[in-house]
């Protein structure tokens, strides 16, 4: 698959405790900061002190192989006790390329709920691309690997996704 496909990434598992507390855990952008070898920490932006649609924060990242950087984060799905998504804007132009583009969004992320029996499924999606990403760094170096590339990004994503999503299940179950 090639990054401009918009290759994409899920996880999802079940977690024996309600909605509202599963949605209570999701939606705190600063729990991933603790969950994530990536995200380093949040804030949010312009006054937001919680998830509205429209609201941004800003994530400080770092990886072993690219070092640190910045995003801009914007809330564009939001189904109380249902969907929280985001875009990803790499704000800084650090991937942005020869042409200096840095407002399509480099990915997006969701969380789903879904009531289940006594508990909920929990679901997280990731899409990288259109925009560029740090990713977008080695297909320019290696372009005949692109496919190889987004495969280990997005086994990368996965490994990390299903070890925050089995925390926050920790993290409700630990509630009852």
């Amino acid at each position: 698959m090639r990054y401009t496909d918009g290759p994409s990434v899920a996880c999802e598992l079940y977690v024996e405790a309600a909605p509202p507390q599963v949605w209570e855990l999701v939606t705190d952008i600063h729990l991933p900061a603790r969950l994530s070898p990536e995200l380093q920490r949040v804030e949010w932006l312009d006054g937001a002190d919680g998830p509205r649609l429209g609201a941004s924060f800003v994530g400080y990242n770092r990886h072993q192989q690219i070092g640190e950087w910045r995003t801009v984060c914007q809330v564009v799905e939001l189904e109380e006790q249902r969907r929280f998504g985001w875009t990803v804007l790499d704000v800084d132009g650090r991937f942005a390329g020869p042409d200096g583009n840095c407002t399509e969004p480099a990915a997006a992320w969701c969380f789903e709920l879904a009531p289940e029996t006594t508990g909920t499924r929990l679901r997280q999606t990731a899409r990288i691309g259109p925009g560029r990403s740090g990713i977008s760094l080695f297909i320019d170096q290696m372009p005949e690997r692109e496919e190889d590339l987004v495969a280990f990004r997005l086994d990368e994503l996965r490994t990390n996704m299903t070890a925050a999503l089995r925390s926050i299940r920790g993290l409700a179950e630990g509630d009852r």
